[in-house]
């Protein structure tokens, strides 16, 4: 690599800070929040359907690779112009007030996710058409690097700081943080890139970019079986995680021991789960190390009654802190090697957009409901049934192993 390539991978890693800054503000930093103002658990349940925007954000990608806007270029023009309206629309969420007006609070947190799902677009396609195959994969490692700092910035960041200046201002800080994306883009290079004209526009586009290769995955031996999969796989995770913020608080934790067992102790225990998850990936195949990560993401769902029958004990909070980090990456690293192994060499792109559109369905829909759900049962009850809802997924897997393992796929796609 020489050194403009170092450059550009600097570069990288401050778009992947930019992408994941806005994340966390969304959703559960922002469920904290609410919790401490003492909103309704089915409210803020609902900030779980705010995020649908990452899920249907294949849907106006078209538009940044069709329109080109009047300066700077097709990706960097897009890229600010888009940057610049998510560090205002934090900025209105940080002024705003979920104790009185929470529905404008939702509405809010509902533009940033947007936003952010439409940075995020743009971001992955200066990535790939910035740097070349050899240099691809040390370009999302950057990235992934960037977004967890960045994660980590705007959830354990914001809570602590909470403490000290109150939510309005540690949020607002956020708004001047996201204005790094801008930043980096004016020293970013415009990809050059060679496009074919499309004549036919959009509505043509969209039919050979979507429903083609649509249609090569759901006429595979099994499709159904793996959709379904992919959806409940995460199902209980979704729940569980939604209602964390305010479990934490109704056992008594203050924000600022919450902070510290969501900050660098769960940074560096998602990492050391990503490494290993992608060294058991290669030791044991993806098969079985899905297998082991799901069982791991239920043993760690059934640690949150332990907590809720201990509370006050702030090493027992930091121990399941840690070990929820570390199977969180851990599942990702297992799972989303096994949607990459789903796409077909022809259409990866658009399959992988499409498969991992649906993983994140159940967080962004059903999960909604968690508060509600929480609230009439208790949060103990209520956790132990998230361990029971990922139990459907675990059976669909053993399904798909002995029927349609991942090294069949891999073969029949050869």
């Amino acid at each position: 690599m020489n050194r403009h390539d170092f450059a550009r991978l600097g570069l990288m890693a401050v778009l992947g800070f930019s992408s994941g800054l806005p994340w966390a503000l969304s959703g559960p930093t922002l469920r904290l929040w609410m919790a401490s103002e003492h909103v309704a658990l089915g409210l803020i349940g609902l900030t779980a359907n705010i995020g649908l925007a990452y899920l249907l954000k294949f849907v106006w990608a078209p538009f940044f690779d069709e329109a080109k806007p009047f300066f700077f270029g097709r990706r960097r023009g897009w890229l600010i112009t888009v940057q610049i309206v998510l560090a205002l629309s934090i900025a209105a969420l940080a002024i705003s007030d979920p104790a009185s007006h929470v529905w404008l609070t939702l509405g809010l947190g509902a533009l940033v996710a947007f936003c952010s799902a439409s940075q995020d677009i743009i971001i992955d396609a200066w990535r790939i058409e910035s740097f070349t195959p050899r240099l691809q994969g040390a370009a999302l490692a950057c990235e992934v690097w960037g977004w967890r700092v960045a994660f980590l910035v705007s959830n354990a960041g914001v809570i602590a700081l909470s403490v000290k200046t109150g939510w309005h201002v540690a949020v607002g800080l956020m708004a001047v943080l996201a204005l790094l994306g801008p930043l980096a883009v004016l020293f970013a290079p415009e990809p050059k890139v060679t496009r074919e004209a499309h004549p036919a526009g959009i509505a043509a586009r969209f039919a050979q970019a979507v429903r083609e290769p649509l249609q090569e995955f759901l006429t595979r031996r099994g499709a159904l079986v793996v959709i379904a999969f992919i959806i409940l796989f995460r199902f209980g995770g979704a729940l569980g995680a939604t209602m964390l913020g305010p479990f934490y608080l109704s056992l008594g934790f203050n924000r600022a021991m919450i902070a510290v067992a969501s900050g660098p102790i769960s940074l560096f225990c998602g990492l050391a789960g990503t490494g290993l998850g992608a060294v058991l990936v290669m030791r044991l195949g993806v098969g079985r190390a899905l297998l082991l990560t799901a069982l791991l993401q239920v043993a760690a769902l059934c640690l949150y009654p332990v907590l809720g029958l201990f509370p006050h004990l702030p090493h027992i909070l930091l121990i399941i802190s840690a070990v929820e980090a570390f199977t969180d990456a851990f599942s990702d690293t297992a799972f989303l090697s096994y949607l990459s192994g789903l796409c077909h060499p022809e259409h990866t792109a658009t399959q992988y957009a499409l498969l991992s559109s649906l993983a994140p369905l159940a967080l962004h829909t059903v999960a909604g409901l968690s508060g509600f759900l929480a609230a009439q049962v208790g949060f103990v009850p209520f956790f132990m049934m998230a361990a029971g809802a990922a139990l459907p997924g675990i059976v669909l897997l053993l399904v798909i192993l002995r029927l349609y393992p991942p090294a069949e796929k891999r073969a029949a796609m050869a």
